[in-house]
């Protein structure tokens, strides 16, 4: 059931991604391959958990990406939760590039997406659906294999990066 709301006031596009920025998110690199078993890989800040019952994810995905038919062919994808050491893999898939894997550690997932080595955590997915969301098509993952390491994600905010300092362990 849809809900109405107002029509929303003339929003100022630069100041609601400022407000957005405000917001501290972790960073990942969504991953895939093209139909000829080439890599494809984006950064993503706007990925979320959906569900545990079934395990669901949430992404969502320019309209302009160069990446998006390759996203959208795929029935597999996975998610990199990057760690606090990976900066410049964030930024590296976050830009335009003919090559973006050269030089990064990768290995095949058991469902076929390739993992970056050294991020925090693995998700293997398959789409469960996807939805328009204006300027950006919204993916819902249905998680098939987690793997999870104790390295401490990066994060991002204030148009920055940054690291989450894990709790120290009580005894």
């Amino acid at each position: 059931m849809n809900a109405h709301v107002d029509a929303p006031e003339d929003i100022d596009g630069a100041m609601f991604r400022f407000a957005l920025g405000r917001f501290v998110t972790g960073v990942t690199v969504m991953t895939t391959k093209t139909h000829d078993g080439a890599n494809v890989g984006v950064t993503v800040s706007s990925f979320n958990t959906l569900s545990l019952d079934p395990p669901l994810i949430l992404w969502s995905l320019s309209l302009k990406a160069p990446s998006l038919e390759h996203f959208r062919a795929a029935r597999r994808f996975g998610v990199n939760i990057l760690a606090s050491d990976q900066r410049d893999l964030a930024l590296r898939f976050a830009r335009p590039s003919s090559d973006k894997f050269a030089d990064v550690r990768v290995s095949e997932g058991s469902h076929g997406a390739p993992l970056i080595h050294g991020a925090v955590v693995h998700l293997e997915c398959g789409v469960e659906a996807r939805h328009p969301g204006g300027d950006h098509e919204l993916i819902i993952g249905l998680i098939l294999r987690v793997s999870v390491t104790e390295k401490a994600p990066l994060v991002y905010g204030h148009g920055r990066f940054g690291h989450f300092a894990l709790p120290v362990a009580e005894d």
